[in-house]
């Protein structure tokens, strides 16, 4: 608190705003925070490491985790911030993870990373006596291990603890519990827990009841932006009083901070895992079930009436290890981008498969393969799934509107390049941490200080 003011691109002093929003964005392996001014701008960020602990099927943690690691992160981005009041606080998070709270409010178990493989035989089960045909169109999801259905049926099986508990909140609505906010669910991340009728907006008693949940597990779902109190303490550093808002699934809150929530306006946000998200109007059951026929998610979205289409791939992931086959970091990359922007489109016929694998492959390698040539083709490979993905939004959807990019892999020059040439024109993102920004100007909603 207390920093000199924020200066532009061009070194020009920003405006000192009397009122700022605080964002958070707690995501798998961080939290990332955001001090956001009224007009939008990033005035400081923060951004503190979240502690895992590793077992045989993934990772689980105690949810005290995801507390301090969000008021480290709130701690650090406030500290750098300008003179202001905090008016509100957004916090977006990863979904299908979540906390399951005893009748005094307290964790009874840790919390089952989403991506852990606990529940894979009770997704089984579920499309055994649910349906899956049903349960895609009631849901909008494919019925995986990853669903919180499933996670949760596996601690009804093997937890002894979990009859005590009463309450399930997912990350970003325990974290605004935590700062003294009331308990409420929230859509977008209610979309991902396989407990959602999307087209009531209302809870599922067929799964509620298929997962042993007793009466009264789940808070009445509400759009992102609903105010749920405000910051009771100054545990999170300056911020006592603001306006409490949970900001939604992560990849939706990301959407909102890049600015592309319009309707038929894609968000192609290009990490590790390559997430596609698209704003539709709400679709009909017919349409949902073809999405996720097509492997393509629907949810509501972290704008209010609107859903979203999501789909995803590990290209980031995939691009990284050829990186590390050619003895080149991530970090100089820029004089391999340069020679790739140089190879022909077609050269050498090579293809990187399994773009959405944990394991990929370089196949049709040639007499002569040289650096340049292999990253070209994998920056080919990774466009050509990109459309693939645009082109089964598209079959749900129609058309998109306007695509906008961003994510680290999307700041090489033949990365941009080649992605234009598979999925056309695209505008980038300046957000540095969209999510967060996202978080912060759903929370500016809540507080009454943005429309």
């Amino acid at each position: 608190r207390g920093a000199t003011a924020p200066r532009g691109p061009g070194g020009s002093l920003l405006p000192v705003s009397a009122e700022m929003l605080l964002g958070l964005d707690v995501g798998t392996t961080s939290c990332k925070a955001a001090v956001v001014t009224l007009d939008g701008a990033e005035v400081a960020h923060g951004q503190a490491p979240l502690e895992w602990i590793a077992v045989p099927t993934g990772a689980e943690i105690d949810p005290a985790g995801f507390v301090e690691c969000a008021l480290a992160a709130a701690h650090e981005a406030l500290a750098a911030a300008p003179e202001g009041r905090i008016a509100g606080v957004g916090v977006s998070s990863m979904a299908e993870t979540g906390v399951l709270l005893d009748r005094h409010g307290e964790p009874v178990t840790p919390a089952i990373a989403w991506h852990d493989s606990r529940g894979e035989e009770q997704a089984a089960r579920l499309v055994d006596d649910i349906g899956r045909e049903r349960f895609a169109a009631t849901t909008g999801l494919s019925s995986r291990a990853l669903r919180t259905v499933a996670k949760y049926r596996w601690l009804r099986d093997h937890v002894a603890e979990t009859e005590r508990g009463v309450r399930w909140l997912s990350v970003g609505e325990w974290i605004v519990h935590r700062l003294g906010g009331e308990q409420g669910a929230e859509l977008s991340l209610a979309s991902r827990t396989g407990w959602l009728d999307l087209h009531t907006r209302g809870w599922w008693d067929e799964t509620l009841a298929w997962a042993g949940a007793p009466a009264g597990l789940l808070p009445e779902p509400a759009a992102a932006g609903t105010p749920l109190g405000r910051v009771d303490s100054d545990a999170a550093g300056g911020a006592r009083g603001a306006v409490l808002a949970v900001g939604g699934h992560d990849h939706l809150s990301a959407a909102v901070g890049a600015g592309a929530v319009g309707e038929g306006e894609v968000l192609d946000s290009w990490g590790t895992a390559e997430a596609f998200v698209r704003a539709v109007a709400p679709l009909t059951p017919e349409q949902v079930a073809q999405a996720v026929e097509d492997e393509i998610m629907v949810g509501w979205h972290a704008v209010p009436d609107r859903q979203n289409l999501l789909g995803a791939m590990r290209s980031g992931s995939a691009l990284g290890r050829v990186l590390a086959l050619l003895g080149v970091s991530r970090e100089g990359r820029d004089e391999l981008e340069r020679a790739a922007l140089e190879v022909d489109a077609e050269a050498g016929g090579i293809e990187l498969h399994g773009l959405n694998d944990y394991r990929v492959a370089l196949v049709n390698i040639g007499a002569d393969p040289y650096p340049a040539l292999v990253w070209r083709a994998a920056l080919e490979s990774a466009g050509r799934g990109a459309r693939d993905l645009l082109d089964r939004m598209e079959r749900v959807a129609g058309p998109h509107t306007r695509l906008v990019m961003a994510g680290g892999w999307s700041e090489g020059v033949a990365a941009r390049a080649v992605k234009e040439a598979h999925v056309g024109p695209f505008e980038r993102s300046e957000a540095v941490f969209m999510g967060a920004r996202g978080a912060a100007l759903t929370a500016g909603r809540a507080a009454g200080v943005l429309p």
